[in-house]
Formats: C-alpha cells, structure tokens, sequence
C-alpha cells in the first residue's frame, strides 16, 4: 500500500500539471487546428508511454477486463479533450480550467442520481453558489475569450470526464496506473485515426511555432503521460469525489498562470463569477477541508 506523504507528492504533482495544461492546450492551437493539435498528441504520447512500459517492465494485460478499463480511461483522454480541444476558440486558458474545477460539482451529481450516494446540505448549499457563479461568468464579454457557448463546450467535457472517472473506478480492474495509461492512449489513438478523415483538410502544412511545438510537447509529456499516470494512481487508493478536489486548487492556479504567461484577462463581472464560483466549491468541500486541517494538526 503506497505510503500517505507517496500519495501527497502524486496529489500535488497532478494539481500542478493540470493547472498549467490548459495553458498548454491554448498555445499548442495557436498554429495547429484543434482536433490535429489533440491527434498529434496522442500519437506522441502512445511510443513514449510504451516504451515507459518497456523500461520499467510493466506487463500490459490485454484481458477482457483490462481492455474494458482502458476504455473507460480512454474516455477521459479522447472523450473529454474533444470537447476541450474545441472550447479553446471560445476560452482562455483559466475559464477552461475552471471549468474543470467544476468536476467535483458534476461528479456529486452523478453519484447522487446514478450511484444514490447521499449529499449533505453544505453539498447542496456549494453547487448552488457554483451555479451562481457561472451563471455570473456567463455574462461575460464575449470579447475577453469568455463565451456562454464555450462554456457548454467545456462543461460537456467536464461530465464525460467524471463518468470516465465513475466507469474505471466501478471496473476496478487490477491493473498497473502506467498501463492503464497505456492502454488508454491506445485506444485515444485509434479514435484519434477514425477522427482523422473527417479533419484532413485542415491538416498542418508548415511547422508549428516554437510555442506552440513547446504547448504540444508539455501536453504529451506532462499531461498525457505523468497526469494519467498520477491520476490513474489515485483513482485506485481515493475515492472519486476526493479525487475531484485537486481541481479546488487548479483554477486559482490556472487563472493567475494564465494572466502571467499568457497576458489574459477576465471582464470584473466574470472576475466575480470566479470568486463566487469558488466560493461554491470550498463550501461544497467544506468536510473534507475540515477533516484535512484536523489531520494536519494531528500529526
């Protein structure tokens, strides 16, 4: 069983990558069409994480339950980034994450009205605050990258991510996180050549920029490869919902990342969506943070 300070770096490892991915994600589109930008990713991704495989001798099961599993994790990979990939001509890099940052909210939901988990009041109490928030955020200026329709983009993602997340960890399957990784970008890839007929008009025909190339190489590397591997990881030692609050931390992360590197900008009305939005997501997490700080002092 991996030691608690082991799943702590893992934690602050996959919060740190995902706050910076969507930054990524935006430049890597910058000279490259969306869907190519996340097809090229993934055939990037697929010779590394083998040959990560190879190097560390992990065995990658093509059973029956393995090959279920890797579907499901596939849908956190092609599945979700589809729809991320694509917000990316309405959103800046921080909107998108904290999209994401929503996930908790979504996966609550699901596990209510699919799984019957119970929600407590302070539960409820956040999502409604969260939707406040956004409701605020929709409103606005189109101009400054922040676009009701991309939201509905990217929150589409979000929902295909949390199922994703409820579909592996109901699979259960005993499988090594770097193959499940794998195995995962696999089968991305394989949607990825399906995808291919229908975006071959707009195939790259110059080389990339250097930041663009640099987003691309960062999402191969870091998010395609250590995120899932560090995700996959958590999602077989916590539960889904404890999992889902890395993304507390990822949009304040991503929003003030996004403004220092990348010079983006929210209207202050969207800025006070932002606040309320995670106003939400700190009293809908109100337990675990409580319960979190208690640890602490109890070391």
């Amino acid at each position: 069983m991996p030691k608690p300070s082991n799943l702590m770096v893992t934690y602050a490892l996959l919060v740190f990558i995902w706050s910076t991915t969507p930054l990524a994600i935006v430049w890597s589109v910058e000279d490259l069409h969306p869907m190519w930008a996340l097809a090229i990713r993934f055939f990037l991704a697929l010779p590394l994480a083998l040959g990560l495989l190879w190097l560390f001798k992990t065995k990658l099961p093509l059973d029956r339950v393995s090959l279920h599993s890797y579907l499901a994790g596939a849908f956190s990979f092609i599945g979700s980034q589809i729809f991320t990939y694509w917000s990316t001509e309405y959103l800046s890099s921080g909107i998108i994450a904290l999209m994401f940052g929503l996930s908790p909210l979504i996966a609550g939901l699901i596990g209510r009205f699919v799984f019957q988990m119970h929600l407590s009041l302070n539960q409820w109490l956040g999502m409604a605050i969260a939707l406040t928030g956004l409701s605020i955020i929709c409103l606005g200026d189109a101009n400054q990258h922040v676009q009701p329709v991309g939201i509905i983009i990217a929150l589409t993602g979000v929902l295909v991510y949390c199922m994703s997340m409820y579909w592996v960890k109901k699979i259960n399957a005993p499988i090594d996180p770097m193959a499940q990784a794998a195995g995962s970008i696999a089968l991305s890839v394989i949607f990825s050549i399906g995808m291919l007929p229908f975006i071959w008009q707009y195939a790259p025909t110059a080389m990339p920029h250097a930041k663009s190339l640099f987003g691309l190489v960062y999402a191969v590397i870091m998010a395609s490869l250590i995120a899932m591997f560090c995700y996959f990881k958590l999602v077989q030692k916590i539960k889904p919902t404890t999992l889902s609050l890395t993304n507390v931390l990822t949009p304040m992360l991503a929003l003030m990342i996004g403004a220092v590197l990348n010079n983006e900008k929210l209207p202050l009305i969207a800025l006070v969506g932002v606040v309320i939005l995670l106003s939400g997501l700190v009293v809908y997490f109100l337990k675990e943070i409580r319960a979190s700080l208690q640890a602490r002092q109890d070391i």
